[in-house]
């Protein structure tokens, strides 16, 4: 490539197909794209999993039986066959200049194939002796060097990167091509987004020494510097597109500036059987500020199980209700709805509102509910009470986004488990009004680090708060034997001849590729005919018709049933005061904040409560949720153990675009440098609105954000 020619771009490299590259035939090409690698972009961003630092390596000759550890070795001998039991038994002899051992391998004759005579590789495990002979059985093995393969050396530190056995493309050789591309880029070089002054200030290497130190570092130093540079680069891609889109939402003047001094809010509040807590009248403040203001509000309202979130947005309903708007109250699933709506009809109750055309005639606030389920009737009653200006507050399932819900005036948008949502939803629910205000709620608490990259784009406010007269649920890890299930069952026995009620929840079970309710159904059945044979026992799961569902729920609400055994459509938002007891069977197949959910439908009444997790954890993992559940009830702090222990991917699922570019980056480990990329972000758009002399940022931010930000960087 000519010298002259500028640095190259992330774009520029994209554009480079790896056909280019030395060894890259039409065979090894279509490998390389079943590993979803398909350019030089995607190549050099297939970053090692782990470098081999040779300094650091155990010679053989110094092994002490049973130790474990890592040694760095030539096969000089390997061969395979069956021993008398038929279990395939490879044996290899290694070299490390040292010593010689002999690496055993049980039921993987691949590795007579992967380990052929020259080949240098890793091995990690533990050193034991069998007849004489040093060993290591099934260590952890990794291919750095391909026998007959001419392959630069990289000094002391050698890349393993991840593999594919099944496309056949392996470390050694993903190294060779890493190696050439590097080398055809050098001329050129690699464009750096940022600029000098930041560099120095952050203490961050050039993007030109991080991209080639990632793949080929002298020093373990200089492979720390240029990960940090490049989970920096990750994060700050993300931090200027959020920052960018909260700044274009807080800039639009076309917003509704509703009025905040009407006496339906004050009635409301004064008529509540309690008084909001210091959290919820801070958020109300918070909201109410917004909603005051010519931008549209795009708020967040997190709150843990229980809090009171559906109060604070039934206030904030109301600030728009009394300015002559039509508010609309969205959950994800058609029991939450009915939740919603039978909610808001009890604490809406006796306030009115101005009649249309009357100067002196009041009417009651109208609520209005619209789910799949609503009849063709009911849905023109809706649809002419929209249009009359007479429905105040539709609550309603995604039936809201696209059915014939059409506002004549929608000034506020309450989105309930957001979560469930994506940001188009959000948009096409923001399309029904002019500009109206969206407030959305979660029950599920997010870690602080994790909000700023899920939730970037949105002000945030928090409920952490429990009302007076919650009394914490008392926890208990049922093991597998019968005594103690008999014991919790006894429990949930007594509760009931109390006069309370109790949750049994199962989890789905998922059979040919088909959901099923069958686990709750079965155990629905057993408990009628045992434990619970001579109480009222109900069922809910999510694939009983909607009636049934409606008519179940309002059984349960009204005390005609002692128990529900459901699935987890009770998870969110089911809210009976009289349920005491929670029994989650197989609790470790949940998540932890799946599990805290559950928790959370008992305890919302002023009398002692129970949660009885029934388990048997065969994953680590398992038993580390189970032992948080039962040590907090605090969800903030359980949402922050749930990502400890998950991780930022399965967190984070699908919730939004971008996550699939965090190669290096993870969350809480880097949250450091999350706040670093927001700061940075802040500070180039203060200078640099529209990015104007930021242009290859600009590009980078659009190539992963697509055109969910086209409209943030328009002159």
């Amino acid at each position: 490539m000519p010298t002259g020619d500028p640095p190259l771009t992330l774009a520029d490299l994209r554009e480079i197909p790896l056909e280019r590259l030395k060894g890259v035939g039409p065979a090894l090409e279509k490998r390389l794209a079943d590993m979803e690698l398909h350019n030089v972009l995607d190549l050099l961003q297939h970053y090692p999993r782990r470098w081999v630092d040779r300094t650091k390596k155990i010679d053989i000759a110094d092994l002490a039986v049973g130790e474990e550890a890592t040694v760095f070795a030539e096969v000089r001998t390997i061969h395979g066959r069956r021993t008398r039991q038929g279990r395939a038994l490879v044996e290899a002899v290694v070299h490390d200049g040292s010593s010689m051992l002999t690496i055993t391998f049980f039921n993987q004759a691949w590795r007579e194939k992967q380990l052929s005579v020259g080949t240098e590789a890793s091995f990690f495990g533990k050193l034991d002796v069998y007849r004489g002979k040093r060993q290591m059985t099934n260590p952890v093995v990794d291919v750095v060097g391909r026998a007959g393969v001419a392959d630069e050396k990289t000094g002391v530190i050698v890349p393993v990167y991840p593999q594919s056995g099944k496309a056949e493309v392996f470390t050694w050789q993903l190294r060779a091509l890493v190696s050439d591309a590097l080398a055809k880029c050098r001329a050129r070089g690699f464009a750096d987004p940022l600029d000098e002054a930041i560099l120095d200030r952050d203490d961050l290497v050039d993007r030109n020494t991080a991209l080639r130190a990632i793949h080929r570092p002298e020093s373990m130093g200089e492979l720390g510097a240029a990960k940090n540079r490049l989970i920096f680069d990750e994060f700050l891609r993300m931090q200027v597109g959020l920052v960018a889109r909260k700044r274009a939402f807080e800039a639009e003047e076309s917003g509704i500036r509703h009025k905040v001094d009407g006496p339906l809010v004050d009635a409301f509040i004064a008529g509540l059987p309690f008084e909001l807590t210091g959290d919820q009248q801070h958020s109300l403040d918070e909201i109410t500020r917004d909603l005051a203001g010519p931008a549209p509000m795009h708020r967040l309202l997190q709150g843990d199980v229980g809090s009171g979130k559906t109060v604070v947005a039934l206030a904030a309903l109301l600030v728009a209700v009394q300015g002559g708007y039509q508010g609309a109250f969205m959950a994800p699933t058609e029991v939450l709805a009915e939740q919603h709506h039978l909610g808001s009809l009890r604490l809406l109750e006796g306030l009115t509102v101005p009649a249309e055309g009357s100067l002196l005639a009041d009417r009651p606030v109208g609520v209005a509910l619209l789910t799949n389920r609503t009849t063709a009737a009911e849905r023109r009653r809706i649809a002419a009470g929209l249009d009359a200006g007479e429905i105040d507050i539709l609550v309603g399932t995604h039936a809201l986004l696209y059915g014939d819900a059409k506002f004549s005036r929608l000034g506020l948008a309450v989105v309930d488990e957001q979560h469930r949502f994506g940001v188009e939803q959000r948009s096409l629910l923001r399309g029904k009004g002019d500009q109206p205000d969206v407030l959305v709620m979660t029950a599920t608490p997010i870690p602080r680090t994790a909000a700023m990259l899920v939730y970037g784009d949105l002000d945030k406010s928090e409920l952490r708060e429990l009302p007076p007269g919650r009394t914490p649920i008392q926890t208990t890890l049922v093991d597998p034997s019968p005594l103690a299930h008999a014991a919790a069952w006894d429990a949930l026995r007594a509760e009931v001849a109390a006069g309370h009620q109790a949750y049994v929840v199962c989890p789905l079970v998922e059979d040919r590729g088909r959901v099923e309710a069958k686990a709750a159904t079965a155990e629905y059945e057993r408990l009628q005919a045992e434990e619970l044979h001579d109480l009222r026992v109900g069922l809910l799961h999510g694939q009983m018709p909607s009636k049934e569902k409606e008519a179940v729920m309002r059984a349960y609400r009204a005390g005609e049933l002692d128990v529900l055994v459901a699935t987890t459509v009770i998870e969110v938002g089911v809210d009976v005061p009289n349920a005491t007891v929670m029994v989650v069977e197989d609790a470790d197949r949940f998540g932890l904040s799946q599990l805290h959910q559950l928790r959370g439908r008992v305890g919302r009444g002023g009398d002692r409560s129970y949660c009885f997790l029934f388990a048997d954890p065969s994953t680590e993992d398992g038993q580390l949720r189970l032992d948080a559940m039962a040590a907090s009830t605090d969800g903030f702090a359980l949402a922050e153990k749930d990502l400890e222990i998950r991780g930022s991917g399965e967190v984070f699922g699908e919730r939004q675009s971008g996550f699939s570019d965090l190669k290096l980056g993870r969350i809480p480990r880097d949250e450091e440098t999350v706040m670093q990329a927001r700061r940075v972000a802040e500070e180039i758009l203060d200078g640099d609105p529209d990015l104007g002399s930021h242009a290859q940022l600009r590009d980078e931010v659009h190539d992963l954000l697509g055109d969910a930000v086209d409209f943030l960087f328009k002159s």
